[in-house]
């Protein structure tokens, strides 16, 4: 099949992305449907660059959504520079806002860890910690919130 182009299994090899999430991005209109060749697709260059794009694009964090936003904003040429930072900089602020997040978390789970360890708290200090944060909802009304989310 070297011949008109590559397989979706070396497309796959080539871009590290599983054969399913290329034919998922196909349905989603994220890459093109390609051509065929009897019931094989198959894929060129310009596929394997956008699916490149996408992956690391995915990597970093950005929705599909984005992406879709991003693809085209790239096919437009240089011109689109200010949209893509105003992407890039709503994405980054999601990305600080999530890291702040963990760190928090890392400092209960941290303190919770060395109660254990110290020994000194009756009963176990996390499920303790899990308790105070319920209270804590409750006591703030979003006991709802933690309901719809669980669900």
């Amino acid at each position: 099949m070297a011949q008109g182009g590559i397989a979706i299994g070396e497309l796959s090899r080539r871009t590290g992305c599983n054969i399913e999430t290329i034919r998922y991005y196909e349905r989603i209109g994220l890459l093109p449907v390609p051509a065929r060749r009897g019931r094989y697709r198959l894929y060129g260059a310009e596929d394997v660059g956008r699916l490149a794009f996408v992956r690391r694009a995915r990597e970093l964090g950005f929705t599909l959504d984005e992406v879709r936003a991003l693809l085209g904003l790239a096919a437009g040429g240089g011109g689109a520079c200010a949209e893509v930072r105003e992407i890039a900089a709503a994405h980054l602020a999601e990305v600080r806002a999530k890291l702040a997040d963990l760190r928090a978390m890392e400092g209960v789970l941290a303190d919770a860890v060395h109660q254990c360890d110290m020994g000194e708290t009756p009963g176990c200090p996390l499920i303790g910690v899990l308790a105070s944060e319920l209270a804590r909802i409750r006591s703030h009304g979003a006991l709802a919130h933690v309901r719809r989310c669980s669900s």
